[in-house]
């Protein structure tokens, strides 16, 4: 297997090596964003708002906060902003849940995109690769020694095929990594617009009727 990706590597010619570091940093970064987005970030946001929402109603501002005490969580982060704002009026409490907002959501989509990027840069360097390798061939027909042509087009062909078929191995799992971490940050973006907007209105509902009284 290590005679066979020196090869591979040494046939590919200089590029595989930059692609191979774009491979590199991309794994890094999905898996780190796995370990965020799907385990450190991940809550089911329906459940929790049942659960805050009836504390709410009920009075209990104290246990909905308990319920939200996980400030690693952005959607809990932003709740708990919420319920600490509780008993002020509706602008006050938007206020406090939008700088909460502010500060958690950029770190739910930080470094996704970068993965597009490599996937992108991927390919176009093993396009460059398919390039060079073709001028390699062509140079060998039609200037190299004739002894020496086989080889030589034999070995600009390799660089082609090889950067070429490397580059796309390493884009098309990144791609399908970046459309499944963004589809997910998208989802937490979007129960932090849905939830935080009701406990505004629940929370401005519960200040304005203790103004009345």
């Amino acid at each position: 297997m290590i005679e066979f990706l020196a090869s591979f590597f040494g046939d590919g010619g200089i590029f595989m090596y930059f692609i191979l570091a774009s491979s590199i940093v991309g794994v890094a970064i999905s898996i780190e964003r796995v370990m965020v987005l799907v385990f450190r970030y991940n809550v089911n946001g329906v459940l929790l708002w049942e659960k805050v929402s009836k504390s709410v109603v009920e009075g209990r501002i104290d246990e909905a906060k308990a319920i939200c005490a996980d400030s690693r969580v952005p959607l809990m982060k932003i709740l708990s902003s919420g319920l600490a704002a509780a008993g002020n009026d509706e602008k006050e409490i938007q206020n406090a849940v939008d700088e909460a907002a502010l500060e958690m959501i950029p770190a739910i989509d930080r470094r996704v995109p970068y993965l597009a990027m490599l996937a992108n840069i991927a390919t176009l360097l093993g396009l460059l690769g398919t390039i060079q390798g073709l001028i390699q061939a062509f140079s060998a027909v039609g200037n190299a020694d004739p002894s020496q042509k086989a080889a030589l087009l034999a070995q600009g062909i390799s660089i082609a095929l090889y950067t070429t078929a490397f580059g796309l191995v390493v884009a098309i799992p990144l791609l399908v990594l970046y459309s499944i971490l963004q589809a997910k940050a998208h989802k937490m973006v979007d129960e932090i617009d849905e939830f935080s907007v009701k406990l505004i209105n629940l929370l401005g509902r519960g200040s304005n009727g203790h103004k009345t009284k």
